[in-house]
């Protein structure tokens, strides 16, 4: 923000939508990077019932808001209320980041190259790995099509099996490495978890105030598996915490969280933002 705290009339307004969005960090590492930049931007979050989405949208471009980042769980449902979407946002089916120029909504995905930027900086190599993802909205998308080019096979396993089998046509449209979708049951998860290499978990579950949770089992950790939770609030989830007992390498969601709020940032302001100051911020307050 101007001068760090002001707001002024002419101050911008940059925003993230989602239902719920208490627990997002997402505000805390904008403002403190357009701070430090001397922007003159204001980054607010906003809790929008789904009943509500279109009219959210109606209103971006009413008050003149210039960008707003997508989360639960509208990452695929804000589509139809986008005027031009980028061709990678198309084929992933999903956008977590959106700008208002002209009067005009651009949708794009970040989530697919922040991902990818996190996998890197841990050294994670996910080539011809067996890998099982939890999940199959938005970020489960990005993910699945990060992946499928490089990975041995994957498997992903949701609550409603119908979602996962969805996903799956769509990424056999892409690919021809073994895809399967299976219903989360206990057995399902035992037998895959056996066989995978990588094991990321794209739901909510596990995340503030419900930090507790997990879908795993304990006892279905090994000690061969990477484990990765897109969950960052809090820092180490209950699975993170389960597979760094059970010997697993872990990543959780916050390098995902950064690098894919930079990229949504530099594309807002055409100027990059000081990732380190964001991501140390965060766990400033999470810790």
């Amino acid at each position: 923000m101007l001068n760090q705290n002001i707001v002024s009339a002419q101050t911008k307004i940059l925003g993230i939508i989602g239902h719920p969005i208490s627990h997002s960090m997402s505000p805390v590492m904008h403002n403190i990077a357009l701070s430090e930049l001397n922007l003159d931007y204001v980054y607010l979050a906003f809790d929008v019932l789904p009943k509500n989405l279109e009219n959210a949208l109606k209103g971006m471009k009413a008050l003149n808001i210039k960008g707003i980042n997508i989360t639960i769980p509208f990452k695929e449902s804000v589509i139809p209320y986008l005027d031009i979407i980028d061709p990678l946002a198309q084929k992933i089916g999903a956008v977590n980041t959106i700008k208002l120029q002209d009067d005009i909504i651009y949708g794009k995905n970040t989530d697919a190259a922040g991902f990818k930027k996190s996998l890197s900086e841990a050294q994670i190599n996910p080539s011809g790995l067996d890998v099982l993802l939890l999940g199959s909205g938005g970020a489960a998308r990005a993910i699945s099509y990060t992946l499928i080019d490089s990975i041995n096979r994957l498997a992903i396993i949701n609550r409603k099996k119908q979602n996962a089998e969805q996903l799956v046509s769509r990424l056999k449209k892409e690919s021809n490495s073994p895809i399967v979708a299976k219903k989360l049951t206990n057995i399902n998860l035992k037998s895959e978890i056996k066989i995978a290499d990588l094991l990321i978990n794209a739901t909510p579950v596990g995340m503030y105030p419900s930090q507790h949770d997990s879908i795993i089992n304990p006892n279905m950790l090994h000690r061969d598996l990477t484990v990765i939770d897109l969950v960052y609030n809090p820092l180490e989830t209950q699975l993170i915490k389960d597979a760094k007992i059970a010997g697993c390498k872990t990543l959780n969601g916050l390098d995902m969280l950064i690098n894919q709020g930079s990229l949504a940032f530099e594309w807002w302001t055409n100027k990059k933002p000081n990732t380190s100051l964001m991501k140390r911020k965060i766990i400033e307050l999470l810790s």
